[in-house]
């Protein structure tokens, strides 16, 4: 019997690579502003810097943000996995359990999001203690997947790893590969959400003013930790500094800058597209890192391409109706709020 051979990708390299740095990044902006909002929210409510009905406001955006995190999530794993499926799957494996725990670990956080939210409204009192444990839950997620997604750019640890322990109990051992890389989202967590945090209560002073010392302080943290990321590559620096990452780097350094300008002017749509081309540039560089530390061992070019175009114009079409929705809802959420207002 001659088995089907699926040893080809369904669509050209370019296209999959395009679609998936794309919707990464919105992904990104989703969980930037669920974690960062949550951080931030938690922090100002712990401290009264916020009174509670400001809080209990932002504690109801949560399980929205959730699910819209979530929801935006599945593509860019889609398409990592179209291209790089041994590599990733071959991670998942060796930390098996601790993969299958975010299931638990995302609806854990899901519940607390909505708990917050119905006892702010119920008692006008943002609910710290569910806020705390739906963030336990965000960041153990954020570690496995930093540890899982950096385990599979390694192949040869992979393989070490599942030949001494194949148990699925095995946590990535090399730290210092990831830390840096985990420190660097939660701190670009923050950045995007002060940004959100001070486009949603830019009516507020003491609210905006939260927001805006947390977009600069992120945005300033962030930036140093992921430059020390970039020096710890090594072997791999040289190479960098050749490729076109290194004019992404300098792009989103400049978003990054432009974004914080407009903020402070408070023209925000420009804001947020500057933010969001910024965040798009760390994708890219992102996945630059992916492939040189790959180089020798995986070239996603040697996938033969055998097109299969129906699924692909069907989630087109699909993509493209959910961003003209979500950007109904965006129109019709700001529109109340200035009928309010």
């Amino acid at each position: 019997m001659n088995l089907p051979d699926y040893q080809f990708i369904s669509a050209p390299l370019w296209l999959v690579t395009v679609l998936h740095l794309l919707t990464l990044t919105l992904h990104f902006m989703a969980m930037n502003f669920l974690l960062g909002g949550v951080i931030i929210t938690l922090l100002s409510s712990m401290r009264k810097r916020w009174d509670d009905a400001t809080a209990v406001k932002f504690t109801r955006l949560f399980p929205a943000a959730t699910a819209a995190t979530v929801t935006l999530g599945v593509a860019p794993l889609l398409f990592l996995q179209l291209v790089y499926p041994r590599q990733v799957y071959a991670a998942a494996i060796v930390s098996g359990w601790f993969w299958l725990g975010v299931i638990a670990a995302v609806i854990v956080a899901y519940y607390a999001l909505y708990r917050a939210s119905f006892a702010g409204q119920r008692t006008g009192r943002t609910g710290e203690l569910a806020l705390l444990l739906a963030l336990a839950g965000l960041f153990y997620v954020s570690l496995v997947y930093s540890s899982v997604f950096s385990m599979a750019e390694q192949p040869g640890l992979v393989r070490d790893l599942y030949a001494k322990d194949p148990s699925g109990w095995v946590w990535n051992p090399a730290v210092d590969d990831y830390a840096l890389r985990w420190l660097h989202m939660v701190l670009g967590a923050l950045t995007v959400g002060g940004f959100f945090v001070g486009l949603l209560g830019q009516d507020n002073a003491v609210v905006f003013a939260t927001g805006k010392r947390f977009f600069i302080g992120g945005m300033v943290a962030a930036a140093i930790t992921g430059m020390v990321y970039l020096l710890s590559l090594e072997q791999h620096l040289s190479a960098f500094m050749r490729s076109p990452a290194i004019w992404a780097l300098t792009g989103a350094i400049v978003f990054s800058l432009a974004s914080l300008h407009f903020f402070f002017k408070k023209r925000f749509w420009l804001a947020g597209t500057t933010l969001f081309l910024s965040l798009m540039g760390m994708v890219f560089i992102r996945h630059t890192v992916r492939l040189l530390k790959l180089a020798g061992q995986f070239d996603p070019a040697s996938w033969r391409v055998a097109p299969q175009w129906s699924p692909f114009v069907m989630f087109l079409i699909c993509f493209v109706v959910m961003l003209a929705v979500v950007a109904w809802m965006l129109r019709m959420f700001f529109g109340a709020k200035k009928s309010a207002a």
